[in-house]
């Protein structure tokens, strides 16, 4: 029986070393060696040979590729379904990254539980007992749900081959050991080696495999970068713990889009998927108040209505303060010097906070017209009144610039009592009422300025 063979690479050059040591000897970096296998231990275990029993692959015209017989699974969570973008393909490797304590297990044993298929959950974090607990207060009763407290990847991959589930769930993968590495579990080489030892599983049996993925204090995934070229889905799930929300975004998906959001609300039984995210989000807007605005972004296919929130203020130290909460920080910058410069508006000796409630984070450049909106509001201390909602991008020249979807944006508006949404003129939409709606067409931020405070 061949034994397995190992060396240390330099994740800088790639130069090849016996045994680890603290300086490449070739380009002089330091802490840069990595354990890697150079050959495995020959086993007779069908695991440990995912090819063994089928048939050698061969190439073929791409027009004869059968592409019915890879059928998606329905996870039975609409959120996520649509983040996938419609299940869970057979095969494939998804990623789950999070902090700690926003629910990444609790969304997973949700799934398991509800599937109605056999799921193996393995766990290397929590005992059999832990999670028989978490289920309990969940409230679901999975008969088809396999639990396994194993960090081996050896000891995982023999029972799912005896197993054979449908989905294999690792929580998580910053656990999962392989015993021929002499590295700690978690460390560069583990983490890598595991994850393939996972993905010829996943494509021999054709069986989805969900991985769990801790993150650095920086919001990055820890472990190499080659970990996210590896799997197929990135999904990030984020939110602050101190909020009801949490979010469910697709860093990479070969298999859908990256664009589409899912919103979960955290209930003491569990998460639960939010059917209405504007409804919700304005439910608890006050109206009559000074430095509030309604913007309309759109993530993937569906509009939200947010609330935006501005407190414009004089700077009490010498240098005016900029702060954001789920807004980016230099897009503030720049929007309160196109104010200054294109608007004669003197905002640059005042502090400056904005905060997008309900603890979402907007990337959507549409909602700069209601932050500019907000922002003036704050400033003239006049409220905007209540009706109104906003949707267009602000260049550097203080134009209004057009956003993608707007008759969607202009209908979801509709639907939650607004009467006046104001885009950009160069949308195509023309004055006048649309679904109930009273659009408002401006080209520049004067225009802006004159039909909000006269």
């Amino acid at each position: 029986m061949a034994k397995t063979k190992k060396a240390w690479f330099c994740q800088s050059c790639g130069t090849q070393h016996p045994q680890w040591m603290g300086q490449c000897k070739s380009c002089h970096a330091w802490n840069t060696l990595v354990e890697e296998v150079l050959e495995r231990e020959s086993a007779p275990t069908s695991w440990a040979d995912p090819q063994a029993g089928l048939e050698r692959a061969k190439a073929m015209p791409l027009s004869e590729v059968d592409r019915h017989a890879e059928q998606r699974h329905a996870t039975g969570d609409a959120e996520l379904d649509r983040v996938l973008g419609g299940g869970l393909v057979p095969g494939s490797i998804v990623l789950l990254g999070g902090e700690p304590g926003i629910g990444k297990s609790t969304l997973l044993l949700q799934i398991a539980l509800g599937l109605g298929e056999k799921v193996l959950y393995v766990s290397g974090e929590e005992s059999a007992q832990q999670i028989r607990m978490r289920a309990e207060r969940v409230g679901l009763q999975g008969k088809g749900c396999h639990v396994l407290a194993e960090t081996s990847t050896a000891k995982i991959l023999q029972s799912a081959e005896q197993l054979k589930p449908s989905v294999l769930i690792v929580d998580s993968i910053q656990t999962a050991h392989n015993p021929q590495l002499d590295s700690a579990a978690g460390s560069v080489s583990q983490i890598r080696e595991a994850t393939a030892e996972f993905l010829r599983y996943a494509k021999a049996r054709h069986v989805p495999v969900i991985l769990v993925g801790h993150i650095t204090k920086d919001g990055h995934l820890a472990g190499p970068k080659v970990l996210e070229h590896m799997v197929d889905v990135v999904l990030q799930f984020e939110g602050d713990r101190h909020h009801l929300f949490r979010m469910l975004r697709a860093l990479k998906n070969r298999f859908g889009s990256t664009q589409e959001l899912g919103i979960y609300q955290m209930h003491g039984h569990g998460l639960q998927g939010v059917a209405n995210p504007s409804g919700l989000l304005l439910g608890q807007r006050e109206e009559g108040l000074s430095g509030s605005a309604v913007g309309i972004p759109s993530e993937g296919m569906q509009p939200l209505l947010v609330e935006v929130q501005a407190l414009v203020s004089s700077a009490v130290y010498g240098t005016p303060q900029r702060a954001c909460t789920g807004f980016d920080t230099r897009r503030l910058n720049m929007l309160l010097a196109v104010l200054e410069k294109r608007c004669g508006f003197r905002l640059g000796a005042k502090d400056v906070f904005l905060n997008v409630t309900g603890g979402l984070r907007v990337e959507d450049p549409a909602l700069d017209l209601a932050v500019c909106a907000a922002i003036l509001s704050s400033n003239a201390d006049i409220p905007i009144p209540s009706g109104m909602a906003f949707a267009a991008e602000v260049g550097l020249g203080g134009e209004i610039r057009p956003v993608h979807r707007i008759e969607q944006r202009i209908n979801e508006a509709g639907k939650l009592g607004f009467d006046h949404v104001f885009c950009a003129r160069q949308n195509g939409v023309n004055a006048g009422t649309m679904q109930g709606v009273q659009v408002v067409p401006v080209r520049r931020m004067e225009d802006l300025v004159t039909a909000l405070f006269g």
